[in-house]
């Protein structure tokens, strides 16, 4: 297990208030139907357990996860809401989800076959979703072996198929081409559920949108969603923002990343600082260490890229290249002392760095600028 760096002075703060405000938002938005929280890969990097304890303070109705550990980890800190665990999952595993009451995902013939073994194991009954693969091809029951997957389940005494599902691959697209294909994926999922109730097996639960979806594409919402981005305070896409302002509603992010100033050096106009020696600084300059590197998630392409941070509240760009545990920073005239407050992700009055600009930066998505915070980075709870 990776050691937190509870003796340095850099970490994140997790917003007990902001996470408690966008699963508000979400129930004004989706109204009755369910609200299925994702805390997998540590809660998008915000802290599996204190976050799912958050949202289950907070009345969410279920919560969901990738893997069994990550399952078994939430029951182990005395979480007893439902647990959707969201890809069905090797053989082997399934004894130890059905012990620590998991709710299972088949998506294939075989994988009913092994629940249905590994229930008569165990014993008694265990609750299974079926995930449809309407088009997304990543994993799910193929639509031609979805009946023979109903017969395996719903004739075992030991199986209760409560969930019938999919995922939508294309949900917060404007794209006329990805629209009309989500349609086709939802008018798959209508066809499934219609298949299921002539052969007498009528899921209490159906679900296809995620936060996209749960947001902006309210047939996808059936009885329940599943919400994981927009629990941290973000949108799969920008569009979605003016969704929740028409509603005067807006998600608040949940993340911010803090630390201290740990070394600072008067620097002449010319000097490259940092490995590599990638830049000459234009003019003499206050150049402040901040021990945040890409091993906590701030990646090399950010230098390149013009990340800024904030040090004292005003905005500094990098100095020279990221390296694995520090960044240097440029803070030009600026007075800078051991100790200074630095905001990489986060808000300070006006100022505000999010991780939508990080990925911005990054050229990549604000669900893996989440997840790339590092282990060693303590997550904080704050009111």
């Amino acid at each position: 297990m990776a050691v937190e760096g509870l003796r340095r002075p850099a970490w994140a703060e997790i917003s007990k208030s902001a996470l408690r405000n966008n699963l508000a938002v979400l129930r004004q938005v989706v109204g009755p139907v369910a609200l299925c929280g994702v805390v997998k890969a540590n809660a998008y990097g915000h802290g599996a357990v204190d976050t799912a304890q958050i949202l289950v303070d907070a009345g969410i109705d279920g919560l969901a996860v990738a893997i069994v550990d990550e399952g078994i980890e939430l029951r182990d800190a005395g979480i007893s809401l439902p647990i959707l665990l969201l890809a069905e999952v090797p053989p082997e595993t399934l004894n130890d989800a059905l012990v620590y009451a998991l709710t299972l995902t088949c998506g294939s013939v075989e994988g009913a076959k092994a629940i249905v073994k590994a229930a008569s194991e165990v014993g008694g009954r265990h609750t299974v979703h079926v995930k449809i693969d309407t088009g997304m091809h990543r994993m799910g029951v193929r639509f031609e072996d979805f009946e023979e997957v109903l017969d395996i389940l719903a004739t075992a005494g030991t199986v209760v198929v409560e969930g019938l599902y999919t995922h939508l691959a294309s949900s917060s697209s404007k794209d006329p081409e990805e629209v009309a294909f989500c349609a086709k994926q939802l008018s798959l999922f209508e066809e499934a559920i219609a298949v299921a109730s002539k052969k007498g097996v009528h899921p209490a639960v159906l679900h296809a949108g995620n936060s996209g979806g749960a947001i902006g594409l309210p047939a996808s919402r059936f009885n329940m969603v599943r919400v994981g981005l927009a629990l941290y305070g973000y949108v799969p896409d920008a569009w979605l923002t003016s969704v929740l302002a028409e509603k005067k509603l807006s998600l608040r992010p949940v993340m911010s990343i803090r630390a201290e100033v740990s070394a600072v050096r008067h620097l002449p106009a010319g000097e490259k600082p940092s490995y590599g020696r990638l830049r000459a600084l234009p003019a003499a300059s206050v150049v402040a260490t901040v021990p945040f590197g890409y091993a906590d998630g701030f990646q090399r392409r950010l230098f390149e890229a013009g990340a800024e941070v904030l040090i004292n509240g005003r905005r500094h760009p990098l100095a020279g290249a990221v390296t694995m545990d520090q960044i240097v920073v440029d803070c030009g005239s600026d007075q800078v002392k051991l100790g200074d407050p630095v905001t990489l992700m986060g808000a300070v009055e006006d100022e505000r760095i999010s991780a939508q600009d990080w990925a911005d930066w990054a050229k990549t998505i604000t669900w893996e600028i989440l997840c790339d915070v590092g282990a060693r980075v303590p997550r904080i709870v704050t009111p």
